[in-house]
This record gives structure tokens, C-alpha cells and sequence, in this order.
């Protein structure tokens, strides 16, 4: 598997999990508030990171790491690659994680139905409407496909549905419908957009939202999901 970044431990990517995350290349979207862009624009300029020494970091520290967390860019164009990855990491008993942005569900099902994915993390960029999500993802999406990936990832247990809450592009009542389309999800994360690294030039000089902004958002949301995390 062709791999671009290898970060041997991080508290962050796996909520109550140290984890290793590994960064694959390429994206089918374009997401101004990116902050991983150069693995979608530039990934040939990135040294690749051999698979047999992110293997054996993981084989000789089983006993401290609790899984590997599968990212990019977006995974799932790799599907043959990252499920044979899966395979050799669920061989040394650890779990794996998968960040996707659900625009092939065919493949999350695949990854899901073969037993290699105990944890998904879905991105849902904006209310499902086709101009609203395109002008987020800085492409036209098929949302039936985000659709069909929601129903996927709610069938499995073990997810959180994510939006990146950026101040320019989404109101309150935006994560409002966000969370009426996910009907009660078990988790649901709003995140902190970080300004200074994102692909759009625009976005790198736009506000930043504090914690305390999303904290009261998240209070007034509390209804419509099991629970909501602020990250």
C-alpha cells in the first residue's frame, strides 16, 4: 500500500484509543478548509512511507498501541490496498479505523461485510443539499451515495458521523439539518476548523470559530444525537 505520512502514536485520531495513523494519497474531493491538501495536489512530492517499517513498528509495540487508524486524503480509492492493510494489522490483533468522506459506499460496504474496519468516522460536510455540499467540497457530489454510506456506517455500530464547522460556509441551523438527515446518531462530532493550513487561500485568512462557539452549539443540538462531541 502506497503510503505518504506514518504518525506511530496519536491520542487524538481514535476517541479512548492511542493509536498509529497512516496517511494514504489522493482525494475525489476538494474541500477548501483541507488541511492534508498536499496529499491530494501533491503526493508525488511526498517520500513514500515503506509498509513493511509502519508492520513492524506496529508488531513490536502491540502491547501499547490499541489500533492503526487508516486515513488520507480519502482511503477508500484504495480499496484493494487498504483492505489487504487491514488484514495484516487485525493479524497482530490490533483494531482498525477508517476516515472517509463516503463517496463510495460500494467499497465502505466491502471493508465493512469483510470484517476489516471495527470503527468508522464518516465526514457529512453540510446539509444534504447538492449546492450546499458542492460549494463545501469544492465539487459536485452524488449524495445518494453519501446517503446510502450513512445508512452503511449507522448499520455497524462503532462510527461517528463529522462536520468541520467553518464560520464562512455553515450556520447553526446548517448542523441542525445535518443532524435531522442523520436521525439520531449515536456520535456526532463538530469540529474546530484550523485556519492557517487550509487549501483555500480565502479560508486561511477567514475566522476561526473559538471551542466555546461549537461547546454552546452542541448544547442547543443535545436533542438530536445520542451524543455530540466537540473536537
Amino acid at each position: 500500500m502506497k503510503i505518504k505520512g506514518f504518525l506511530k502514536t496519536s491520542f487524538l485520531d481514535w476517541d479512548g484509543k492511542v493509536s498509529s495513523v497512516v496517511f494514504l494519497p489522493g482525494c475525489n474531493f476538494r474541500c477548501g478548509f483541507c488541511h492534508n491538501w498536499l496529499l491530494v495536489n501533491e503526493s508525488d512530492k511526498i517520500p513514500d512511507v515503506p509498509e513493511d517499517y509502519v508492520l513492524s513498528f506496529l508488531r513490536e509495540n502491540v502491547d501499547f498501541v490499541d489500533g492503526v487508524c487508516i486515513t488520507g486524503g480519502e482511503p477508500c480509492l484504495h480499496p484493494s490496498d487498504v483492505l489487504e492493510f487491514a488484514r495484516k494489522v487485525r493479524e497482530l490483533g490490533l483494531g482498525v479505523k477508517v476516515d472517509t468522506n463516503g463517496s463510495m459506499p460500494d467499497v465502505l460496504r466491502r471493508l465493512l461485510e469483510e470484517g476489516a474496519v471495527d470503527y468508522v468516522a464518516m465526514d457529512v460536510k453540510a446539509p444534504l443539499e447538492a449546492e450546499k455540499y458542492g460549494a463545501v467540497c469544492g465539487v459536485s457530489v452524488d449524495l445518494e451515495k453519501i446517503k446510502e454510506s450513512i445508512h452503511i456506517v449507522k448499520e455497524i455500530g462503532n462510527y461517528e458521523f463529522r462536520t468541520t464547522y467553518i464560520p464562512e460556509l455553515h450556520t447553526e441551523e446548517d448542523v441542525q439539518a445535518i443532524l435531522v438527515s442523520l436521525s439520531m446518531p449515536k456520535k456526532y462530532v463538530l469540529q474546530r476548523f484550523v485556519a492557517h493550513n487550509a487549501f483555500s487561500e480565502k479560508l486561511r485568512k477567514g475566522r476561526e470559530v473559538c471551542v466555546e462557539e461549537l461547546e454552546a452549539i452542541a448544547r442547543r443540538m443535545a436533542g438530536l444525537a445520542e451524543k455530540i462531541v466537540v473536537r
